[in-house]
């Protein structure tokens, strides 16, 4: 049976709703360790070239969950209404869970060390789900709000999948310009023009896996194509 947060989802975003199912949130998750190197590992180790899609979102670190920065605040709010990228990134940092304002239009593009990930309304943020991440974009008039029961953290986890699920049937396009379209298309109905034109290439292009180059193209085409997700 679907809770009160989803059927409202399933009303405002038809998209969304088509890929909401039952499921349970895993209860224990394992987090990556850091593998102790030698000092002749140390010693040998080069300075790899920079991977052209994450330009965007420099690396912080190359460990599996990165460095923890030593300026976080101290004094967590209860909410975060209309902050900047950096300062949305501390937060997100310190491990607290957060929920993106599910009465907004808005979401955030998580950009980890390869990929980026969107979070949409109602999306959970944070905890141990992004300490590895290393930039954040917010879209639209963003608030990250912190859960205050059980029942919102769960529904929170599950709606985040949904929105990675979302995104995921976009890769399973072969043609790297579809897409690029299909993100695009996506963007566009829930976001304005002068909202979209504000997000770099390169945060679409790590999205589903394309070049920058095809984000570009794909901009500039008159007419969307005829692509639409999986149900």
């Amino acid at each position: 049976m679907l809770s009160q947060n989803q059927r409202r989802y399933s009303i405002l975003y038809p998209h969304f709703a088509d890929a909401i199912s039952e499921a349970t949130v895993p209860q224990r998750i394992n987090m990556p360790q850091r593998q102790p190197q030698s000092e002749a590992a140390n010693e040998t180790a080069i300075d790899r070239p920079t991977d052209p899609l994450t330009s965007a979102c420099p690396p912080i670190d190359s460990s599996p969950l990165g460095s923890l920065p030593t300026d976080l605040p101290s004094d967590i709010p209860a909410a975060v209404e209309d902050g900047n990228a950096l300062q949305i990134l501390k937060y997100l940092q310190t491990g607290n869970l957060w929920v993106v304002n599910s009465r907004r239009r808005n979401g955030l593009i998580l950009c980890k060390s390869f990929y980026a990930e969107f979070a949409g309304p109602g999306a959970a943020v944070g905890g141990i789900f992004d300490m590895d991440c290393q930039a954040v974009i917010p879209v639209g008039n963003l608030s990250i709000i912190q859960p205050n029961s059980h029942e919102e953290r769960h529904d929170a986890y599950l709606i985040r999948r949904q929105w990675i699920r979302l995104t995921q049937q976009f890769t399973d396009q072969s043609v790297p310009l579809q897409r690029a379209q299909m993100i695009l298309n996506q963007f566009e109905n829930y976001f304005d023009q002068e909202t979209i034109a504000r997000i770099p290439d390169e945060a679409f292009a790590l999205l589903v896996g394309v070049l920058p180059y095809s984000v570009r193209m794909a901009r500039r085409r008159p007419s969307k194509l005829n692509v639409k997700a999986k149900a």
